[in-house]
C-alpha cells in the first residue's frame, strides 16, 4: 500500500468549486459534500455479453488484464485527487471474470485506503458467494446492469428481464449491500420504461438507486445516435408515468445539468414521494448542514443523530426542521399507517452521456463522473470517446518487490501495432 499523503478535505473541496465554475450552484452537491460522484477503475476489459449498445473497444477482448500493482496504483490516485470516502466503480468489461481471488483483493485494497468500492456487473457471473466474499472484505454497493441491449436468450423485453432483476436480488439480500440497477434507455425499450419504474417501486425494500443511461454514439456496437424521442425532459416524464405522479426535478444539482438528473424519493406503501420539492431550502439546507459527511452507506439511525445533533445546535432551524416533518406526514398520509411506518428510500438517477464525435468541454471540465487511467482521471465520456488511447497504453509497472513488469495489452505486439496505427 501506498503511504498517502492525503491531502485536507477543504483543498479537495475547494479544487472541486473551481472545476465546476458556473455550475457551482448554491443547490450543487459537488464542492460541498462530496469532491466527486464516483471514480470508476476498470480491472479488466473483458466481458461476457455481446450488447447492441457498448462502450468497449472492438479490441477489448483482446485486452490482457492490467497488472494488480496498477489497479492498486490507481486506487491510490482515486485517494490523492479526490480523498478519502470517494465512491468508486469496480468495472471493466465485467470485472467478475478477473480472477475472484483477485477481484476480492482488489476490492479489499479500495476499501482498506478509505474508498467506498461498489462492483458493477452485468450479474451473470456475480454468484451469491462471491457476494459474500467481496462484502466480507468491504464491498459497499453492487450495480447490476440489467436491460434488452444485451440480447438475454429468451427475454424479450424489459418486463422479461424482471425475472433475471429478481434473481440478482435474491443473491444480495442480507449481504447489507446497497442495490442499484443500471439500465440503458433506447427506442426499443423507451415505452417500457414506466412499467420497469413500477417494478423498481415495487422492490424498493431492496433497491437503494436506479440508474437510467441514455443512449450515446461511441462509434462502436451495433446502434448508433439515438432517437429523438429520447432526451432527460422524455425520460423525467417516462419515470413520473411509473411513479403516477409529478416529481420536482432540479431541486438537487448533481454536476453539469446537461449531463445528470438526480430524484431522491422515499416509499411508502408502493407510493413514491419526493424528499424535497423546495429548491430554496435544499440550497439553505446545503449551506448550513454540507459539513456533515455521514456517508450513504450509514445506518438510517445514524443519519438521524448525525443531522439531529447538527439541528439542535442550530435553532434557526428548528421551524423548518418541524414544518418539513409536518409536511412529509401529512402528504404521505394513510399509506405511512397502512405500510406500518416502514419508509425506503429510493433515487432515480439519469446520465445522459455525450457522443463521442460531440464532446463539449464545458461539459467535461465539469463532469462527476470520472475514469481512472495509468495518467490521471479521465471523464468518461472523453474515456468512451477515446477508448482505445488509454486501454491499448503499454506500461511499466513498478511492483511490490521493486522490480518493474513490462505491460503489453495485446501479447501479439504486431497485431497490436497494427490496431495502435488505425487510431
Amino acid at each position: 500500500m501506498k503511504n498517502h499523503n492525503k491531502r485536507d478535505d477543504a483543498s479537495l473541496l475547494s479544487e472541486t468549486r473551481a472545476r465546476m465554475g458556473e455550475h457551482y450552484t448554491a443547490n450543487q452537491v459537488l464542492g460541498r459534500t462530496q469532491t466527486i460522484g464516483c471514480v470508476a477503475v476498470e480491472i479488466t476489459q473483458r466481458c461476457n455479453l455481446d450488447c447492441t449498445l457498448c462502450y468497449l473497444s472492438e479490441q477489448s477482448q483482446s485486452v490482457q488484464d492490467i497488472p494488480l500493482a496498477e489497479v492498486f496504483r490507481r486506487l491510490d490516485d482515486v485517494i490523492q485527487h479526490y480523498g478519502a470516502g470517494t465512491h468508486v466503480q469496480i468495472t471493466g468489461g465485467d470485472p467478475t471474470l478477473r480472477k475472484h481471488a483477485e477481484l476480492i483483493e482488489i476490492v479489499r485494497y479500495a476499501a482498506d485506503i478509505g474508498l467506498y468500492p461498489a462492483l458493477f456487473t452485468n450479474g451473470i457471473a456475480a454468484t451469491r458467494t462471491l457476494l459474500e466474499k467481496l462484502a466480507a472484505v468491504g464491498l459497499q454497493d453492487v450495480a447490476f446492469h440489467v436491460d434488452t441491449t444485451q440480447r438475454r436468450a429468451g427475454y424479450q423485453t424489459e418486463m422479461d428481464l424482471n425475472v433475471i432483476r429478481k434473481d440478482y436480488l435474491s443473491r444480495a439480500q442480507g449481504l447489507g449491500l446497497m442495490v442499484v440497477f443500471n439500465t440503458t434507455v433506447h427506442e426499443g425499450n423507451f415505452g417500457q420504461i414506466p412499467n420497469l419504474v413500477r417494478f423498481f417501486v415495487e422492490q424498493s425494500a431492496q433497491i437503494g438507486l436506479v440508474s437510467f443511461q441514455l443512449q450515446a454514439e461511441t462509434g462502436r456496437g451495433e446502434w448508433r445516435a439515438r432517437d429523438a424521442l429520447i432526451s432527460q425532459q422524455s425520460m423525467k416524464r417516462q419515470i413520473e408515468l411509473g411513479v403516477a405522479s409529478s416529481l420536482p426535478w432540479g431541486v438537487v444539482d448533481f454536476g453539469h445539468g446537461d449531463c445528470h438528473s438526480y430524484m431522491p424519493t422515499t416509499v411508502v406503501n408502493n407510493r413514491v414521494f419526493s424528499v424535497i420539492a423546495d429548491r430554496d431550502l435544499f440550497g439553505r439546507f446545503l449551506a448550513d448542514f454540507q459539513h456533515i459527511r455521514t456517508d450513504r452507506h450509514a445506518h438510517r439511525y445514524q443519519v438521524v443523530l448525525d443531522y439531529g445533533l447538527a439541528l439542535l445546535r442550530r435553532p434557526k432551524w428548528w421551524w423548518p426542521a418541524l414544518r418539513y416533518l409536518a409536511s412529509q406526514v401529512k402528504t404521505m398520509g394513510k399509506h405511512l399507517w397502512l405500510a406500518r411506518g416502514r419508509v425506503h428510500k429510493l433515487s432515480f438517477f439519469m446520465q445522459n452521456f455525450m457522443d463521442a464525435t460531440q464532446i463539449e468541454q464545458a461539459r467535461v471540465d465539469a463532469c462527476s463522473f470520472m475514469v481512472m487511467t495509468a495518467d490521471g482521471p479521465v471523464s468518461m465520456c472523453e474515456h468512451n470517446a477515446k477508448r482505445d488511447d488509454f486501454i491499448l497504453q503499454p506500461l511499466q509497472v513498478a511492483k511490490p518487490d521493486g522490480t518493474i513488469e513490462h505491460y503489453v495489452p495485446i501479447p501479439d505486439i504486431t497485431k497490436y501495432r497494427r490496431v495502435s496505427g488505425g487510431n
